[in-house]
């Protein structure tokens, strides 16, 4: 599996952040952005139960890294959550996102959360719409760090 880059201060991904969730993003063989992660005590909504908004942050960082795969820099347009069952605490996730449909400047994508046991915690369904290049530009001093770190 080919490793994405990071960032220093995304809530997701970047390293730097002191209250961010570090995670790390790989392209599998199969065209898809695949991140493991385990959820901590501090992200718990009810006793032992992650907080629904990390379990939706989880998703939204991975759908969208499916268009950074692509070399797209997209934003989330729409997200589509569906909660199948609690998401556990100190419980290893596998979060799984693909491409649906490519458009001119859209990406439509789905995605899951996978419990240690292989059981659909939640999945969700977004539309992502493509930053103007002028933008991008502009982000150039966030991006510096934007690198591949090591494991």
């Amino acid at each position: 599996m080919k490793k994405q880059p990071n960032s220093k201060m995304c809530f997701a991904c970047g390293l730097e952040n002191p209250i961010g969730l570090k995670m790390a993003f790989y392209e599998d063989d199969q065209g898809r952005v695949v991140a493991h992660f385990t959820t901590r005590d501090e992200h718990q909504g009810y006793p032992g139960v992650v907080h629904g908004g990390i379990v939706t942050a989880l998703l939204d960082e991975t759908l969208g890294r499916v268009a950074i795969a692509s070399g797209r820099w997209m934003v989330t347009g729409r997200l589509s959550v569906r909660f199948r069952r609690p998401v556990p605490i100190g419980e290893s996730l596998t979060v799984i996102g693909e491409v649906v449909s490519w458009k001119t400047r859209t990406l439509e994508a789905h995605g899951e959360i996978r419990l240690a046991d292989g059981q659909i915690g939640a999945e969700a369904t977004g539309t992502f719409l493509e930053i103007p290049p002028e933008q991008v530009e502009g982000m150039e001093e966030a991006l510096a760090f934007w690198q591949v770190v090591p494991d």
